[in-house]
């Protein structure tokens, strides 16, 4: 199902449902695509994973989000996208079948960035209700329920990855606004491995990959594991080496 989360034409997402068992709800996986930010690159080129987490007996939102190029997309237009989308998932899935309480952000690359991001944010709201308990909360105050994050080929320090020659990297000041030169402020604040992840977060890294170093993963201070031989497109194609290592990891912190 292709549902808006807001009023502009890319913020929506697509919701694939597993097939109906007498089992409990299933758990939500939520989706963040990458391809360096830039809307050259849409939702399409995930459909396999989502179909493969799918058939796998989680539900999925995968987000589309506005990107370079798009009004409203860059930073921190396209964060401030994926939060809205999975406060919609949460108010609205429930009709659906959904266990709304049980979640995990998934991205990859660039979105991979978006999603930590989103943890964090969603991390500090869950802890800072967590605070008021016995206390009556705010009106329309709500404690996020996310279970965990998991980061695949993500990009956790964006003043190092700018710095970078390949295509990717050099998206980067483009997504920001700004050089890292210009803004040092704005990329530490866009850059997870500068704030407090999600207590549930791990990365998954292939130390073949070309697009994103391994380094994004082991200097960033945060659980990961890499793997030799995979590359960086491995994480979204469910026929790789790479599949078995992500459904491990995701049945591993969000059980069926």
């Amino acid at each position: 199902m292709k549902l808006a989360y807001g009023k502009a034409a890319l913020q929506f997402g697509l919701l694939s449902l597993p097939e109906a068992s007498a089992n409990a709800k299933p758990p939500l996986v939520i989706f963040v695509h990458g391809g360096c930010w830039l809307n050259a690159y849409d939702v399409e080129h995930s459909k396999a994973l989502s179909q493969a987490l799918t058939e796998a007996g989680y539900a999925v939102w995968s987000l589309e989000y506005r990107r370079v190029g798009d009004e409203g997309g860059g930073w921190p237009g396209s964060l401030n996208d994926i939060v809205q989308g999975i406060d919609y998932a949460q108010a609205q899935f429930e009709q659906y079948g959904v266990d709304v309480n049980r979640i995990a952000l998934m991205g990859h690359s660039a979105g991979g960035q978006l999603a930590l991001l989103a943890g964090e944010k969603l991390a500090g709201e869950k802890i800072a209700g967590e605070k008021l308990a016995g206390e009556k909360l705010a009106a329309g105050k709500k404690v996020q329920q996310v279970q965990a994050v998991i980061g695949l080929a993500a990009i956790t320090d964006m003043a190092s990855y700018s710095l970078g020659t390949n295509s990717c990297q050099t998206a980067t000041a483009k997504f920001m606004g700004a050089t890292v030169e210009q803004a040092p402020e704005l990329y530490q604040q866009a850059s997870p491995s500068q704030g407090k992840a999600h207590p549930k977060t791990v990365l998954l890294q292939g130390a073949a990959d070309q697009i994103v170093p391994v380094t994004q993963a082991t200097d960033s201070g945060m659980p990961y594991r890499t793997f030799d031989h995979l590359g960086h497109f491995d994480w979204i194609h469910p026929q790789s080496a790479a599949y078995p290592h992500l459904i491990f990891t995701l049945q591993e912190l969000l059980p069926l």
